[in-house]
């Protein structure tokens, strides 16, 4: 993979500085466009697609930043143009937010179709699907699942296209795909190939033994009522020795810290409470369901587990590798902001792979929704 990052402000401008810092190398397969939300996302689609070749594929999002080797950027353009042997199958499901459900079963099978392969028939050793979606609809859980209908073994990773906007009432998301820039849909990017290629996801928490069950759910299943048998917030807050009033994610002693996972197997996926809610429940950031056991985490070292993801972990799981798809979290940048840790958590990036990606509405890993993670597809050379 070959990246480039442009801050100029004119989409054709844009496009051109982009296109000239790939000059000399592969024609790219397939080009990804992380771009900041205030820029005319229709003139950017545009001007890139008249300027890359006809068969090159073009995917992307909106962001809350911005990601390459050197660091986390605000407004600016990332490209991560990919070349090799392999190949892609694009797929868009439209409506996200009145049926998920239908939305990613589309999605995902006109991706298939597209390879000219069964959903059933994908072979996960072989495939591996990219999502992203509009992440402020708050609907991959759902979505998931109409992805995988027809094939649960397959390997998902991603996020969602957000918005730096604070403003809730302001925000929205896009994505690219082609030559369409569209809101409210999923899009899933399925490779094929026999390239070394993973799907990983790194956090920075290590589990403290401690178990809490979710007792008591409410209808929507996004508040936990009761935790413990006792009212949520209460049981959570004795349990990190804090006020109530510390525990709003953002907050240097509270769920920021010590959130809460889901383990699956040897893996901890990071399924955090979010906010305490005046009546003594907790909104989640995911779906919950009665009787849910979860484990306690404690923050470790922000910089230094992230980095040794980069040194070690990577390319363990990734023979050489040659390229790396990022989706970070937005809210381990809010904790990252509010911690001074910026700096040191950017340092890590010059470890990785040649890296293109972008802050997140929310993870996709294996099938699940996650939080304060970095989600990451790679691919290395055999």
């Amino acid at each position: 993979m070959q990246t480039a990052r442009s801050t100029l402000a004119e989409p054709v401008a844009v496009a051109e500085d982009l296109i000239r810092q790939l000059e000399g190398h592969e024609t790219p397969r397939l080009v990804t466009l992380f771009a900041s939300r205030e820029r005319d996302q229709l003139a950017l689609n545009r001007a890139l697609r008249e300027r890359l070749p006809a068969g090159t594929r073009l995917v992307g999002a909106t962001t809350m930043g911005e990601v390459d080797n050197h660091g986390f950027h605000q407004g600016s353009v990332v490209l991560g143009a990919l070349s090799g042997d392999f190949e892609v199958g694009l797929g868009l499901g439209h409506g996200l937010s009145s049926d998920a459900v239908n939305a990613g079963a589309t999605a995902m099978e006109r991706a298939a179709q597209e390879l000219g392969v069964r959903q059933r028939d994908l072979d996960a050793r072989r495939y591996v699907g990219l999502v992203m979606d509009d992440g402020l609809r708050m609907k991959k859980e759902e979505m998931l699942l109409g992805i995988l209908e027809r094939n649960q073994q397959l390997m998902l990773v991603g996020g969602g296209a957000s918005d730096h906007e604070p403003d809730p009432e302001k925000q929205s998301a896009v994505i690219h795909v082609d030559g369409e820039v569209v809101t409210d849909a999923v899009l899933v990017t399925l490779f094929k190939t026999d390239a070394p290629w993973g799907a990983l996801r790194s956090h920075w928490y290590v589990p403290t033994g401690e178990r809490i069950t979710l007792t008591r759910v409410d209808d929507s299943a996004t508040r936990a009522l009761e935790i413990d048998g006792l009212p949520a917030t209460q049981r959570y807050a004795e349990l990190l020795g804090v006020g109530v009033e510390d525990l709003e994610f953002g907050k240097p002693h509270g769920f920021s810290a010590h959130p809460a996972a889901l383990k699956v197997g040897r893996e901890y996926f990071i399924r955090s409470p979010w906010k305490p809610l005046p009546d003594g429940s907790i909104l989640f950031a995911n779906l919950l369901e009665e009787g849910t056991e979860l484990e306690l985490m404690r923050l470790g070292d922000m910089a230094g587990l992230t980095r040794s993801f980069f040194q070690e972990e990577l390319p363990r799981r990734v023979p050489n590798p040659q390229a790396a798809l990022l989706f970070h979290c937005g809210a381990r940048m809010w904790f990252a902001q509010a911690t001074g840790t910026v700096p040191q958590l950017a340092d890590t990036l010059r470890y990785a792979p040649p890296a293109a990606g972008l802050n997140v509405h929310f993870e996709i890993y294996s099938g699940f929704q996650i939080n304060t993670t970095l989600t990451v597809l790679a691919f290395g050379r055999n």
